[in-house]
């Protein structure tokens, strides 16, 4: 049965080391007998505001084809968190996430939809869309270990994008996130059992933790969740791999007991 595994880290501002650490991490998973592995939301780089743009790339570009190569060599499936996307003739970048197969290849790349622009007196307060552009495609990618749905951190309070993911015919949704303490302490664990059970889906949602460099503090918490919302794989505090397997037979056995997503009357706000 296929396994997956969620990566938590605390990236900081120098890139050569996140992608040695992250690479680290990956091995560590594959080690474990995970044929999928996710990294956190921008695992690579996380530096003052202002600053994506000396460190954002082209895609492929360097850190693309180190990670290409890596899963090549581990035969994995690799959704690597997100990057910084280099837009040629735009100040801003996109999030984005990628997905690489055990060839190397990329198949398939999603840039962040919702970007978070958030005020919390005295604890967040940040404007993603400041330095980064808005994607606007849904991404579905099948593969030998079930159709991925790509998501990105932020994406996971707008429940209208997964149930177009699932329409799509997705069975594991990623959620890379670095999700703030404040609202995660809150928010993260219910949003993420609430997007497996609503969807019918498993959900891999690495996370980032500890103290970034601009000044936020992380949440931490990765989670794998199972299509009936329980927790299968948690992280303490720290850095930690987590994996669990990832059963398909489970999943069309919860959707065909519980045929919630066939009973579906309303459209969503991004259907109408």
């Amino acid at each position: 049965m296929p396994r997956a595994a969620a990566v938590q880290m605390s990236s900081g501002s120098d890139k050569r080391a996140n992608l040695d650490r992250a690479e680290s991490l990956v091995r560590v998973a594959a080690e474990r007998g995970a044929g999928l592995v996710v990294l956190p939301e921008v695992f690579d780089w996380r530096g003052a505001r202002g600053a994506e743009g000396a460190v954002a790339e082209s895609i492929p570009g360097p850190t693309s084809e180190r990670l290409g190569a890596l899963a090549r060599e581990l035969a994995i499936h690799l959704q690597a968190g997100s990057v910084t996307e280099r837009i040629d003739g735009d100040r801003r970048c996109f999030n984005t996430a990628l997905l690489f197969a055990p060839s190397g290849e990329i198949v398939a790349r999603y840039r962040k939809i919702h970007l978070f622009d958030v005020e919390i007196p005295g604890q967040v307060s940040t404007r993603e869309s400041e330095t980064r552009r808005p994607g606007g495609d849904l991404v579905v990618a099948r593969t030998a270990l079930g159709a991925i749905g790509l998501s990105v951190c932020y994406d996971l309070r707008f429940p209208e994008l997964y149930r177009r993911l699932v329409k799509a015919g997705a069975e594991i949704l990623c959620i890379p996130s670095a999700f703030t303490f404040p609202t995660g302490a809150a928010h993260w664990e219910p949003l993420i059992r609430a997007r497996a059970i609503e969807n019918q889906c498993y959900v891999v949602a690495p996370d980032q933790y500890g103290h970034s460099p601009s000044g936020h503090r992380d949440y931490g918490g990765s989670m794998i969740v199972d299509p009936w919302g329980a927790v299968v794989a948690r992280a303490s505090e720290g850095e930690a791999v987590i994996v669990a397997e990832i059963d398909l037979e489970y999943l069309r056995r919860v959707r065909q007991e519980l045929p919630c997503l066939t009973h579906a009357r309303l459209a969503t706000s991004i259907d109408s």
